[in-house]
């Protein structure tokens, strides 16, 4: 077992560290191709695209599975957010009577 880690931990830090190397290249390459002729912006470097991943990653994507919202809840708990509009609002909206368009 502990043979794994001593080529797991190297290569986890090996990817680690391409991965990073090709998401900021990526991200100045696109920055450079669109924002310039688009925007008149300037070009960024690949120190300002990296920053500019890790900007979007921090404000879009989260910091991993704990923040994903909506992904965990159980039928019952939205079962019971619906009884709770219910009570507040006084009224079903699954159960409220709308006309189709093409009813006469």
């Amino acid at each position: 077992m502990r043979k794994n880690w001593v080529f797991l931990v190297p290569a986890a830090i090996a990817g680690m560290i391409v991965f990073t190397f090709i998401g900021g290249t990526l991200v100045q390459l696109l920055w450079n191709w669109l924002m310039p002729p688009l925007f008149g912006l300037r070009e960024v470097t690949f120190w300002q695209g990296l920053g500019l991943l890790a900007l979007c990653r921090i404000l879009f994507g989260g910091f991993g599975k704990g923040m994903h919202r909506g992904h965990h809840r159980r039928p019952e708990d939205r079962e019971r957010f619906r009884a709770a509009v219910r009570r507040r609002f006084g009224f079903d909206p699954a159960a409220t009577d709308v006309p189709s368009v093409g009813a006469n």
